[in-house]
């Protein structure tokens, strides 16, 4: 049983046929999925389908690329949003250096505030990071985020920024790249980080793990990431995905 806990299901490469990607996903063995909305439109389109398939769980949250465009409507609503019953996080949310869409104080100030009805209404954190992990880490620090946790969403930071974030209640959560044959960092990353803190995801239709690189990613794929990882920590593929199924439960809080 897999839980990949960051899919973009909502995404418009899925329109044509999402049915039927559900369907491969499930069995692939995967009983558990975040579908992850980050604007006003994907976040609709999480809700739709988490409220259609049981097993399916919705987080909302404002994209820092975007961060120029969240209003205070927004955030009431994402407030709002938080009591659905098929809402297990807010997110994503975070900071990203590589678009310029939205300057750098747009993009933290739109972070804190997100941060900030986190521990409101006592929901788990899903973060996006690009480029920006020392910012990402002092104001998760500053704002208190440890309160509430979450995941450092398809890490590709530094055993010294995931020490930083294992240190504030966070989660780390590994999709395709650690799959990648020169991907180095991941793989040291994932050696580190303690069962009880691990994550798997696929962050589909983007970040296809080898052999499928390059292609629209699904979340059958999961299956991928969780053997490499078991296959890094020395253990058995059966044991990681209760590992990180019970773990993903244990931080959504489904029972």
């Amino acid at each position: 049983m897999l839980f990949d806990t960051h899919v973009h299901l909502n995404a418009d490469q899925f329109e044509e046929d999402r049915a039927e990607v559900i369907e491969r996903a499930q069995e692939a063995g995967v009983t558990h999925m975040v579908v992850v909305g980050f604007d006003e439109k994907t976040i609709k389109g999480a809700l739709e389908i988490a409220e259609k398939y049981e097993n399916i769980y919705a987080a909302v949250g404002w994209h820092p690329v975007d961060a120029i465009d969240m209003t205070d409507q927004h955030l009431a609503w994402l407030e709002e949003l938080a009591a659905h019953p098929k809402v297990v996080a807010l997110g994503e949310m975070g900071l990203d250096y590589h678009w310029d869409k939205s300057p750098k104080d747009v993009q933290k100030e739109v972070f804190r505030k997100q941060i900030r009805l986190a521990k409101k209404v006592n929901l788990p954190i899903i973060i996006h990071n690009r480029e920006a992990s020392q910012d990402i880490v002092d104001i998760l620090r500053e704002e208190e985020a440890s309160q509430v946790g979450g995941i450092m969403h398809c890490f590709s930071g530094s055993v010294e920024i995931a020490k930083a974030c294992l240190d504030m209640n966070f989660h780390i959560s590994f999709g395709g790249p650690v799959t990648f044959k020169n991907a180095k960092k991941p793989k040291e990353v994932a050696v580190e980080v303690p069962l009880d803190r691990l994550l798997i995801e696929t962050d589909c239709p983007f970040l296809a793990p080898h052999p499928y690189r390059g292609k629209r990613n699904e979340p059958a794929y999961v299956e991928l990431v969780a053997k490499q990882i078991a296959e890094l920590k020395e253990m058995t593929y059966e044991e990681l995905t209760k590992q990180t199924m019970d773990n993903a439960k244990k931080l959504f809080n489904i029972i």
